[in-house]
């Protein structure tokens, strides 16, 4: 099997011949770049290099339309030289060198892919082959899941445009955490442009961050999410300021990339997953790479980034997710191939796959994942002793719990401090200031925040992950509801952190990302982490989002306005 891809969402006009010896293509497949491999990758790219600033969408459409025709030309010149080489013409039609064309259908610069989609077109009807539509950000992960031969990991896209975690379940990939303003990529151009540095502006910061000193910016975690326009205007103005523009880009570094990393942990914790893939143009940062890297040592997960060429935005990830829809049926006719600057991620049927979740839920190889504390506490076992959480260690004994934010490597020291004692300080309070507003929350026995130590009592014997019920969520509605009216948000209202007793109570635990405020905004933030958890876990989230929903309305004070601002979040998230 031979496909043509055709990539073109913002600044690469890229197009690939992708070769395979396996019409049905599997996961165990390894793509090799030597021409006596099974598999074999070719790729033509013509990057667009602004002159000044950052990617400007008309100039960009101007020069795919001059670049696409010939990156696309020599990848079929290529395909016909495989063909004759190897004495066939493999499409349905006797001459044709290819058997598909795949094409990044979105999400993207709308006048860049409309080019892209009339040169698939184009190329399919000429050689009278199917055509395949790819997500471009599901292209990244798969790209990246293939080549590491993990089963199913939760993917980190990190790119220009783009920056959110994702997790497999039932038939799709499901957005458990994302940027709720600009991609991680546009972000740090952001500040360069300032700076009055050419785009791109990534290895730029990457290069003078290694001269520089640690300079603290705001760090905006939301729970799953997170936002960059805070800190992009904190580094603009340390930089007017006259602060070394080397600590300036260190402190983006270290600031931004622990953001991600913590979230990606997040992302581990939630789903019971022990595998992690990095996708997109910012994964080539040495730094990002080395946070994950660690922090996925430090909890016992398996890491992986593809090279370099695989990460930037490049018509081979296109042509192999293309390669895997096309032996799997999925094809798109021409009617109906019309591109979509917004694709979302999990608005794609994954076709390829079987349904299986993500985590320890199962696996698509059927390979049992490694034994670990999450798994004991959704088994319902009583005599787990330590369990490793998004960002802590807890110990746990007969009646209490100890609760450790033990050092994450992987963030700079000073912030790594600030964030734990923080933290520390800031659950004790609002678990407390929660019970006394009739939330069932864990005793605080005791508290240390130099040592970021709180000893709990100890309540439940499973987490809602693995008990989910419309009932309980009914009763984390009820929960959160009342929180907000006493003026406060939990800030991470997962799955994770609502205990189970065998009576059928809920408990909140894990205040930790918690603060005060009386902002519908803040408010409705909890209602989108939770629909988020509910996605990366559940069978049939709709089902039990509308409990916790209806009974959130029936207790708060202020559902109105909660409502209202949730609308406006959801319609904010960057692939909305």
């Amino acid at each position: 099997m031979r496909v043509l891809g055709i990539e073109g969402t913002a600044w690469a006009a890229s197009a690939a011949v992708f070769e395979t010896d396996q019409w049905q293509v599997s996961d165990a497949d390894v793509v090799e770049t030597d021409a006596d491999a099974d598999d074999y990758v070719f790729i033509e790219s013509d990057p667009y290099q602004p002159e000044s600033g950052g990617i400007h969408p008309r100039e960009a459409a101007e020069h795919m339309s001059e670049a696409i025709p010939r990156v696309v030309e020599t990848a079929i010149d290529h395909a016909r030289d495989r063909a004759s080489e190897a004495g066939d013409g493999t499409g349905p039609a006797a001459d044709a060198p290819i058997d598909a064309v795949a094409f990044s259908r979105g999400p993207g610069l709308g006048p860049c892919l409309r080019i892209v989609g009339t040169a698939a077109r184009a190329v399919a009807q000429r050689f009278d082959v199917p055509l395949v539509g790819v997500n471009h950000m599901v292209a990244h992960l798969e790209v990246g899941r293939r080549r590491s031969g993990f089963d199913s990991p939760v993917c980190l896209n990190a790119s220009g445009a783009n920056a959110h975690l994702l997790g497999y379940r039932n038939g799709r990939y499901r957005v458990l955490g994302e940027t709720m303003d600009t991609g991680v990529g546009n972000a740090i151009d952001k500040f360069t442009r300032h700076v009055g540095w050419q785009h791109p502006g990534g290895p730029k910061v990457e290069a003078h961050a290694r001269d520089g000193q640690y300079h603290p910016l705001p760090y905006v975690v939301k729970g799953m999410d997170f936002s960059f326009s805070g800190i992009m205007s904190a580094a603009k103005q340390a930089y007017d300021d006259d602060v070394p523009v080397e600590n300036v880009c260190r402190g983006l570094e270290e600031t931004i990339f622990a953001m991600l990393t913590e979230v990606a942990e997040r992302a581990l914790s939630l789903t019971g997953a022990d595998e992690l893939v990095l996708g997109g143009g910012v994964g080539q940062n040495d730094r990002l790479r080395r946070m994950l890297a660690e922090m996925c040592e430090q909890r016992g997960a398996e890491f992986y980034a593809p090279e370099s060429r695989f990460l930037r935005d490049n018509a081979g990830m296109i042509a192999m997710l293309g390669a895997r829809m096309y032996a799997a049926g999925d094809t798109t006719s021409i009617e109906e191939s019309t591109v979509d600057s917004n694709y979302r991620p999990d608005e794609v049927p994954v076709t390829w796959r079987g349904r299986e979740p993500v985590g320890p839920a199962g696996r698509a190889s059927g390979k049992r994942p490694r034994a670990g504390p999450e798994e004991s506490v959704d088994r319902g076992v009583r005599d787990e002793t330590e369990v490793q959480g998004a960002e802590a260690t807890v110990a746990i004994e007969a009646d209490r719990v100890v609760k450790d934010r033990v050092p994450r490597t992987y963030r700079h020291p000073t912030l790594d401090d600030r964030l734990r004692t923080e933290r520390t300080r800031q659950e004790a309070k609002l678990t407390s200031d929660a019970r006394r507003h009739g939330v069932p929350t864990p005793l605080v026995l005791d508290v240390d925040p130099e040592e970021s130590r709180i000893v709990f009592q100890r309540v439940g014997e499973s987490d809602l992950r693995g008990a989910l019920s419309a009932d309980r969520t009914a009763d984390v509605g009820r929960h959160l509801a009342r929180i907000h009216d006493a003026g406060f948000v939990h800030g991470d209202p997962t799955t994770r952190n609502v205990r189970v007793a065998p009576s059928g109570r809920t408990f909140l635990i894990d205040f930790g990302l918690g603060y005060y405020t009386d902002e519908p905004e803040d408010h409705a933030m909890d209602l989108h982490v939770l629909a988020q958890s509910l996605a990366g876990t559940a069978d049939d989230p709709e089902r039990l989002l509308a409990a916790a929903e209806d009974a959130y309305r029936a207790e708060s004070g202020h559902a109105e306005a909660v409502f209202a601002s949730l609308d406006d979040i959801e319609g904010r998230g960057r692939y909305q």
